[in-house]
């Protein structure tokens, strides 16, 4: 059963402006495909030389336009300000002056930049959106699993991000002795919700259109402190379950094995948070978010280093010693590499925080393929199997033999074990490198030389064979440089090779970090946490200390 967007859950919308001004122009913008001539849903922004920001509403009375206002300017002095708007006409009023205008739409149009200047006449605009990509053409379609966004603002959002599956959090804790429930984000930078507290609409589907689904119920545990007293864990997201959740946290087994029980997938969140290495063996945790909340269009703001780094690798970092954004996602990277050298089959996700964090709904996106046809059910299984990829821009579509990455390979005998990878990159701007990674450590750096399509982005097509001996995982990923020196990537999800049915076998620098890291948790938290969460990190540890004594 499917429902259709309840009108219970659509609300008036109505124009939010930071900036009072005296009226003396009118803006009308109408954003179009370029290719088709169609209206299209999009994000824009408007700023003056002054760079206050303005906002748009909708000329339609069936239209919508949706002021995003979040701003950390104390963290990093970053602001996201910008309208989605429905695909009709929407209208800003201005003062006098110059202005930038900017429209993107997800991340298979080329966005659009513009200067304007408005005078004391109306001005009308057209502006037409050229189409880079076409993923859903090849049977490819985009979500994220980390989104604040409330239910009744995602048939706009999700449309102008043409972002086709969203998991909105629905009940949020962040405490040890409260259940998760729908009251409003204590995290919230901007006031509360202009839509007010979170709705549970149910565990049901809501189709949007064909091709654009919101799964509703999804549980967020994100635990700052034990009783009252402040003791950061960390986060993990229950995604797509189909009952209310009312156990407390922690213990998390029995909220892990009701999890999976209702068929729910669970999402680590952050690799970073004091518990993540806890969950992974004990909670039996499905997703990895190879992109996470901290992965923003505008500055980056999630500067604190580790305070023990992976000894086994080396993180971008500022001139003061934090970590730059690349530094960052490295670490999530060599981390999530580490996991699967371990055996742990965790598939890549992606998730943004629209909502609490200065970002737009799906900046980082994870793509699954699900056939010709958008299919719900095919592409949750296959975010769950890993038929997928995950990018902050790129396109990344690989096959090994011929399988798409949730194919699991055996082999038998000595080897050497020859595969086929086939990669087809395309981006709005050339890549550095494309990586072939073999157990983390990069077999081969392609520097392909690009070719540039009549859209404008570039494409690169290539074949390379890889040689394994053992057991192993393989992945690519793609780095596109940018402008302001930063990266965009695109990730696979790794393709898994059993040489003759023997485990992988982990790294005993990887592993050796990891007993570390549980035994400093272990300790910090003993004396605060209940027995059974405490069985918990004793469970987790002797995982570890299992796997260090069959470690390289």
């Amino acid at each position: 059963m499917t429902n259709a967007m309840p009108d219970r859950l659509l609300p008036a919308l109505i124009l939010i402006t930071t900036l009072p001004c005296a009226t003396a122009g009118q803006l009308t913008l109408r954003i179009l495909d370029a290719d088709s001539g169609e209206p299209l849903a999009a994000r824009i922004y408007l700023q003056n030389d002054a760079g206050d920001s303005f906002f748009f509403e909708s000329l339609s009375p069936t239209g919508s336009a949706l002021p995003y206002t979040e701003q950390w300017v104390p963290i990093a002095g970053s602001s996201e300000l910008h309208t989605t708007v429905s695909a009709h006409p929407a209208t800003c009023d201005l003062p006098p002056g110059t202005y930038t205008l900017q429209v993107e739409r997800g991340k298979e149009y080329v966005p659009l930049l513009q200067q304007l200047s408005i005078g004391a006449q109306d001005i009308s605009l057209e502006v037409a959106l050229q189409r880079w990509s076409d993923m859903a053409s090849r049977g490819w379609y985009s979500g994220e699993t980390h989104v604040h966004r409330r239910i009744q603002e995602l048939p706009n959002v999700m449309l102008a991000e043409d972002l086709n599956v969203a998991f909105p959090v629905t009940f949020w804790t962040v405490r040890s002795d409260r259940q998760p429930d729908l009251s409003p984000s204590p995290l919230r930078r901007q006031g509360p919700s202009p839509f007010g507290p979170r709705q549970d609409a149910g565990s049901e589907p809501i189709l949007i259109d064909a091709s654009h689904v919101i799964f509703p119920r999804n549980t967020e545990y994100e635990i700052f402190s034990i009783g009252d007293q402040r003791h950061v864990l960390g986060a993990m997201f229950l995604l797509n379950h189909q009952q209310p959740f009312t156990r407390l946290a922690p213990p998390v087994t029995p909220i892990a094995t009701a999890a999976h029980d209702q068929g729910a997938l669970i999402d680590l969140d952050k690799h970073s948070w004091p518990w993540s290495l806890m969950l992974i063996p004990v909670a039996q945790v499905d997703l990895f978010e190879l992109s996470n909340n901290s992965v923003w269009r505008t500055n980056f703001g999630f500067r604190t280093a580790p305070a023990v780094p992976p000894p086994w690798t080396t993180l971008e970092r500022t001139a003061d010693g934090g970590l730059t954004e690349w530094g960052w996602l490295t670490y999530g990277f060599e981390m999530y590499y580490a996991l699967l050298n371990c055996g742990f089959r965790l598939s890549p996700s992606a998730g943004t925080a629209a909502g609490v964090h200065p970002v737009p709904l799906g900046h980082s996106r994870v793509y699954v393929h699900t056939g010709t046809n958008f299919d719900r059910e095919q592409w949750l299984q296959g975010l769950r199997a890993g038929r997928s990829f995950v990018t902050t821009g790129p396109m990344l579509e690989v096959t090994v033999d011929g399988h798409l990455s949730d194919h699991q390979f055996r082999r038998e005998g000595g080897g050497p074990h020859q595969f086929a990878v086939q990669i087809r990159s395309t981006s709005l701007l050339p890549s550095e490198a494309i990586e072939i990674l073999v157990n983390g450590t990069v077999k081969h750096r392609l520097q392909p030389q690009a070719k540039q399509t009549a859209a404008g982005s570039w494409s690169v097509s290539l074949e390379q064979t890889v040689t394994v001996d053992e057991t192993c995982w393989i992945a690519i990923r793609t780095l596109i440089p940018q402008p302001d020196g930063r990266y965009r990537f695109a990730h696979t999800a790794p393709w898994h090779i059993t040489v003759n049915d023997q485990p992988i076998q982990p790294r005993a620098d990887q592993v050796w970090y990891f007993v570390q890291l549980m035994e400093a948790e272990q300790q910090r938290s003993a004396d605060l946490l209940p027995e059974q969460a405490r069985l918990e990190y004793e469970q987790a540890l002797q995982v570890y200390r299992d796997l260090l004594r069959m470690a390289r």
